[in-house]
């Protein structure tokens, strides 16, 4: 499949039944699997066998759904997590501890910022956060001698700043350290960073991978690209002594860290996908390039008319020539820049939230990259656990309105939106 592109990719990839077998990828809803022979088990639990254990640790329908985000992403593996949350979780302490170090984007999703500054925190795990605008030396000088990780976002959440995946990955490599990017707003359709340097993709599938708002889930994609033997990553160089000295560097080669965040972190952790989500998310995946480009198409057009707005006093959208990152979004999305946007009307926070009250089609949700168009105040919702330095520092501005913009008629869209502002603008 790989010779396809990746449209053909999101339709037929990886999952081929045999003669007789369903044509859609079947759900496994089984805890378990049976074998009749000690020592194929025995084999299980040394990983000499890539079959199935326990469904905390794999399954069919859960493995399948990996595949394809491995290949639409241009992995080695992946591993796919309960959520979003659970995936970035995950992928960090694969490789953090406590007195370990993490330097951070500092625009990026607040639930993330959170995990990081609180929870991380009181596990033993330090963070510094850097303006995505700093220069190359900058973003070097944050790295302290336990760093251990460089993070950021493709399109931030919900500054909306594109990454200069050139700087950071620069950054990263002076740093020895790997670069792990979230890419689930611009998805493998819009952006595959493995093509501009990145070590370790996550996503929160819960968004444009389902598209429906049905399943929550995440996945982490291993580039196999960071060399992990390189003195600061003893536990994927060392003998395991949970698996009888299996090394995972010398025994999985460049699956070596996705291998050990399934066999070590997913079977302690427990923070297992659900079979029956892996097969929606799966099927979201078939028509995955056809919503993008959908996404895409209306949020511009959303996005230019309330630029011309009378009653918007800003608009913040990549694909904007008056965005701050223009010319990164040009150069790393050039197929469209996603299905979220952000404004301000005149009237300032009140007005902003009050203009939520008069949405008819748009609904008030606490979610993105669904086909429906959403909205929602930030600063008093998702980010609400922040101060207000902390907010700004995220990109979160008092008036910000974020609009998750859907597949819907664009004039439909348009004007609930014109009828709405009106009502409330100063």
């Amino acid at each position: 499949m790989k010779n396809y592109k990746i449209e053909t990719q999101c339709v037929q990839g990886t999952y081929k039944p045999k003669s007789g077998e369903p044509r859609v990828l079947p759900i496994a809803q089984s805890t378990t699997y049976q074998y009749y022979d000690s020592d194929d088990v025995a084999d299980l639990f040394d990983l000499k066998s890539a079959t199935h254990m326990y469904s905390r640790i794999s399954n069919p329908t859960v493995s399948e759904f990996e595949n394809k985000m491995a290949l639409l992403e241009g992995g080695v593996g992946a591993l796919a997590a309960s959520s979003g949350q659970a995936a970035t979780t995950l992928a960090i302490l694969n490789i953090c501890q406590a007195g370990d170090h993490i330097v951070s984007s500092s625009t990026i999703y607040g639930g993330t910022y959170n995990l990081f500054a609180v929870t991380f925190k009181k596990m033993g795990i330090d963070v510094t956060f850097i303006n995505p605008d700093a220069t190359y030396d900058e973003i070097v000088q944050s790295a302290k001698q336990n760093t251990k990780v460089l993070f950021g976002e493709t399109i931030g959440n919900p500054g909306l700043n594109i990454l200069d995946f050139n700087k950071f990955s620069r950054a990263a490599k002076t740093m020895d350290v790997p670069f792990i990017v979230d890419n689930t707003l611009a998805t493998p359709i819009l952006c595959r960073p493995f093509e501009h340097g990145v070590d370790i993709i996550i996503h929160s599938t819960t968004k444009y991978t389902d598209g429906h708002a049905t399943s929550l889930g995440g996945v982490i994609i291993d580039g196999g690209s960071f060399d992990w033997d390189n003195g600061k990553f003893p536990e994927l160089v060392e003998p395991d002594p949970s698996y009888h000295g299996i090394q995972y560097v010398r025994d999985f080669g460049k699956a070596a860290y996705i291998t050990k965040a399934r066999v070590q972190l997913l079977r302690d952790l427990g923070a297992t996908m659900s079979p029956f989500s892996a097969f929606l998310f799966h099927l979201g995946l078939e028509t995955l390039h056809l919503r993008m480009e959908r996404h895409c198409t209306n949020a511009l057009k959303l996005a230019e008319f309330l630029s011309e707005h009378p009653g918007v006093s800003w608009v913040n959208y990549p694909l904007l020539k008056t965005h701050k990152t223009y010319d990164l979004a040009k150069n790393y999305l050039p197929d469209g820049g996603s299905g979220i946007l952000t404004f301000g009307i005149r009237g300032g926070a009140k007005a902003g939230k009050e203009l939520i009250k008069h949405m008819e089609l748009v609904a008030l949700v606490v979610h993105l990259g669904d086909l429906r168009t959403s909205i929602l105040h930030p600063a008093s919702t998702t980010h609400r656990q922040l101060t207000e330095t902390q907010q700004v520092s995220a990109g979160v501005l008092p008036d910000l309105i974020r609009v998750s913009v859907g597949l819907e008629n664009i004039d439909d869209i348009i004007d609930d939106f014109d009828k709405a502002i009106r009502a409330v603008a100063k």
